[in-house]
C-alpha cells in the first residue's frame, strides 16, 4: 500500500510555513507549491544500521521518474529499496543524489545519505540512468566506510574505470594533501558486470537480474526484488516482454516505464518506430498488467510528449482494472 510516510509528506509541505527554523541547522528547498524544512549540510557516519533501521519494514522510495527530457518537476528514474538499514539503488539518473538527501531527512531514512548508500544495479547504460553515478560515487568518497558497489550489463567496468580516472586528480590532492581522509580507497567503485540470474542474496533479501527487451540496447535488464515482507519488479527501459509479465505475476508492487499511445502518435514516424521498438506503450502495458495482475502497477519514466500526464493512466485504465499510479518524485511505497 501507499504508506502513511506519504501523509507525512503531506503534513509536512502544509505546515511548512510553521516551521521556525533555528541556528542555521535547517533550510529550505522547494517541494510543489510550498517548502519544506530540512537540515542543512552535515555530516553523517554509522557504521552499521541501528535497531530501528533494521525491525522497520521494508520500503521504497521513488527517487526519480523521469527521462532524457529535462523535467522541472522529475529527477532522472532512480528507484531505492530500503531494507533493514541500507539503501539499494535501482538506476541513477540525474538528481538521484539530491533527492536521496531530502528523503533522507524527509521520511528520517539514515541509509539514504548519499556516502551511505551502499548499492547501485544498472538497468542499461543509456546516460539518463547513470549520470548521477559519479556523485553518488564521490560524494564524500574520503568519508566512505566501503567503497560503491555497482552492477550493470557488460561495459560497466568501462564505465566505472573512467569515473574513476575522472575524479583520480581530486583523490591525488586528498591523499595527498592536508585533508584526513578516512578511506584512501573510497573513490574507487565495485562494480560487478551482471548475468541473468540471482545477483545479490542477504539473509531474507534476494534480488534477480533478467533480461528486459530494449531494443538494440543489449543487454538491458529488468530485476525482481524479493524480501520477507515485499515483492517487487522494476522494469527499466522496455518493449513489451512476456519474461517481466511473468516474473511479475502477483507481486505487491510492479513499478514499469510507460508511453503514452496518443502522446507517441504525436511524434514523427521516425521516433514512432523507434519507441515502439524500446519502450512499452500504455496499450501493452495493459496488456502486461492484465497477466501479471500486481497489487498495484506503479508507472515512472513516463514519456507524454504534450499530453496531459493523466491521460496515460485513463488509456491503461480503460484496458486493465487494477490499481495503477503514476508516481511523483518522492513517494513511498511499503508492502499489503
Amino acid at each position: 500500500m501507499r504508506s502513511p510516510y506519504l501523509h507525512m509528506k503531506t503534513l509536512l509541505i502544509l505546515t511548512a510555513f510553521a516551521t521556525v527554523l533555528v541556528n542555521c541547522r535547517t533550510s529550505t528547498t522547494g517541494l510543489g507549491e510550498f517548502a519544506i524544512s530540512l537540515p542543512s549540510a552535515r555530516i553523517e557516519a554509522r557504521e552499521i544500521p541501528t535497531h530501528r533501521e533494521m525491525q522497520t519494514g521494508t520500503k521504497v522510495v521513488v527517487l526519480g521518474t523521469g527521462t532524457p527530457i529535462p523535467d522541472a518537476h522529475r529527477a532522472g528514474p532512480s528507484i531505492a529499496v530500503i531494507h533493514k538499514g541500507n539503501s539499494y539503488l535501482f538506476d541513477a539518473g540525474a538528481g538521484a543524489v539530491r533527492q536521496a538527501t531530502i528523503a533522507r531527512y524527509l521520511y528520517d531514512i539514515p541509509s539514504l545519505y548519499p556516502s551511505q548508500i551502499c548499492c547501485v544495479f544498472l538497468s542499461h547504460l543509456h546516460s539518463d540512468h547513470t549520470l548521477d553515478l559519479s556523485e553518488l560515487a564521490h560524494t564524500l568518497w574520503w568519508r566512505r566506510r566501503n567503497p560503491l558497489l555497482v552492477w550493470g550489463p557488460l561495459g560497466i567496468s568501462r564505465i566505472s574505470s573512467a569515473i574513476t580516472d575522472m575524479i583520480a586528480i581530486d583523490a591525488d590532492f586528498r591523499i595527498n594533501g592536508l585533508q584526513p581522509v578516512a578511506n584512501s580507497e573510497g573513490f574507487k567503485i565495485q562494480d560487478t558486470t551482471i548475468e541473468p540470474g540471482i545477483i545479490l542474496h542477504r539473509d531474507d533479501l534476494q534480488i534477480e537480474a533478467f533480461l528486459a527487451n530494449h531494443g538494440d540496447i543489449s543487454p538491458a535488464y529488468s530485476f525482481k526484488i524479493v524480501t520477507d515482507d515485499i515483492s517487487i519488479v522494476i522494469s527499466g527501459d522496455t518493449a513489451f516482454s512476456d519474461l517481466i509479465a511473468e516474473k511479475s505475476k502477483g507481486v505487491d508492487l510492479l513499478f514499469h516505464e510507460v508511453i503514452s499511445r496518443s502522446g507517441l502518435e504525436r511524434n514523427s514516424p521516425a521516433f514512432q518506430r523507434y519507441h515502439n521498438s524500446v519502450h512499452t506503450t500504455s496499450d501493452e502495458l495493459a496488456r502486461l498488467a492484465n497477466v501479471a495482475r500486481p497489487e498495484k502497477l506503479i508507472l515512472y519514466h513516463g514519456l507524454f510528449y504534450g499530453t496531459e500526464e493523466a491521460t496515460v493512466l485513463d488509456e491503461i485504465k480503460e484496458l486493465y482494472d487494477g490499481e495503477v499510479i503514476l508516481a511523483s518524485d518522492l513517494d513511498v511505497f511499503t508492502g499489503k
